[in-house]
């Protein structure tokens, strides 16, 4: 690989890796410290509450913020709104690191730090599909699989990072981390985005956004060009996101509370399994993304929705065993191997059903509106399902992931595997 190709790939997972970070980052401070510093109220529970809410509704501000960048992808190019994009996150990322508190400022300190939490909603939105077209329409027709993964990796990493950097600074006596100690990883990420803008500052515009241009086949208004011609694609993009986003909050997010609240686990075992689960994933995907560029991202994505299915249930007998090892074993399972396959070739394979005038558009709709509908759900779902309604058994919660399994089937049996095409060829998918 030549050494331009792998600075496309550094600046692709760099930016992404960022991006998560920032955005797995305020979840985490969120039931630790925003709902005793900005969303007081006299019960815990409801400021605990509140401060939810406001992560989940940033991720119905995921798709606006992939339509308005992706038009911008799509008519300017893809680097220009990748540097944009990190630069917003960055922005809103440092400002609530020196956000005053309710106690300094009153009611306008949850108002301030809901505003930026949407503004990374918004450039999360339009992230995403910026770095994964960087890395895949660099890639040659061989390669495109693992080019295509390794901005995937972004995620797990964002999530290691974010972990580890409030690990470290929970050492702190409570009272110093609750004062000052919060804020150092959010103010940390301002030199992280630095970094990132200067890998990304370096790069050129991708070949198959340089050949549109050439060509004329840039349109002038791409999301109603991808609304009008592409509809099915939207929707399948919709779809194949199911099988990713809903397990995958389940396996590293609703886990966290099940283990601890229903199974009584200790927190610490518990992230500890999220975080060597998100290190396996970190290293499977790339090997998978590779993996697909001689067997198909078809048979690898159909083959994961089949284990999640087969894994469903054995996942939370393994959990009801109260034991670390297999906490730890079966999480190790789901969010390491059984994610990070589906997640590997995820980008590539979406971003083979769209022509390159509306790609950007097209993925990023697709995929944001998937996450918005069950990723920010799951666990809201999962718990209701435990909970509320089903007196703590987990199999309705079992049912539900093979649930969204089926739907991403449905939605990407009628796809021909484009690993052996082109990015500039016209797409192929059954009636």
């Amino acid at each position: 690989m030549v050494k331009g190709k792998w600075k496309i790939l550094i600046a692709s997972l760099v930016g992404s890796a960022i991006e998560w970070f920032d955005y797995f980052l305020y979840g985490t401070v969120a039931s630790l410290v925003f709902n005793q510093l900005f969303f007081v109220n006299e019960d815990p529970t409801v400021g605990l509450l509140i401060a939810y809410t406001s992560f989940a509704l940033a991720f119905f501000l995921r798709p606006v913020g992939g339509i308005i960048f992706s038009h911008i992808g799509d008519r300017l190019g893809r680097k220009k709104t990748l540097v944009l994009t990190l630069s917003l996150m960055g922005i809103a990322t440092f400002g609530m690191g020196v956000m005053p508190t309710y106690q300094v400022i009153g009611i306008w300190a949850p108002i301030f730090l809901t505003l930026l939490r949407f503004i990374q909603g918004l450039a999360l939105g339009g992230e995403w599909g910026g770095s994964v077209l960087l890395a895949v329409e660099y890639a040659s027709k061989n390669n495109r699989g693992f080019f295509g993964s390794v901005p995937q990796m972004g995620i797990s990493l964002g999530l290691i990072l974010g972990t580890l950097a409030l690990s470290i600074m929970s050492l702190l006596p409570h009272d110093q981390f609750m004062s000052w100690g919060w804020r150092v990883p959010f103010l940390l990420s301002a030199l992280l985005v630095i970094f990132g803008l200067w890998i990304r500052k370096g790069i050129d515009e991708t070949p198959a956004f340089k050949k549109a241009q050439q060509e004329g086949e840039v349109a002038k208004i791409p999301l109603v060009d991808t609304l009008r011609y592409h509809w099915k694609e939207v929707l399948i993009a919709m779809g194949a996101k199911v099988v990713e986003t809903a397990p995958f909050y389940i396996f590293g997010t609703f886990i966290v509370s099940y283990a601890t609240s229903t199974l009584n686990f200790d927190n610490t075992d518990a992230l500890n399994a999220v975080l060597i689960g998100s290190i396996v994933a970190t290293i499977v995907i790339p090997l998978v993304g590779s993996l697909s560029d001689r067997i198909g991202r078809k048979t690898i994505y159909i083959s994961g929705i089949i284990l999640t299915i087969l894994y469903a249930f054995p996942y939370f007998w393994m959990l009801q065993q109260n034991s670390v090892f297999l906490l730890i074993l079966a999480t190790v399972i789901g969010l390491g191997v059984i994610w990070g396959s589906v997640n590997a070739v995820l980008g590539t394979m979406i971003s083979e059903i769209f022509s390159a005038k509306v790609r950007y558009t097209g993925i990023s709709l697709g995929y944001q509106l998937g996450a918005a509908v069950a990723g920010g759900t799951a666990p809201l779902i999962a718990t209701a399902l435990l909970v509320e309604l089903f007196n703590n058994s987990y199999i309705p919660v079992a049912i539900y992931i093979i649930f969204a399994a089926l739907i991403s089937f449905i939605a990407i049996w009628s796809v021909k595997d484009g690993a052996n095409r082109e990015l500039n060829d016209k797409v192929q998918i059954k009636a």
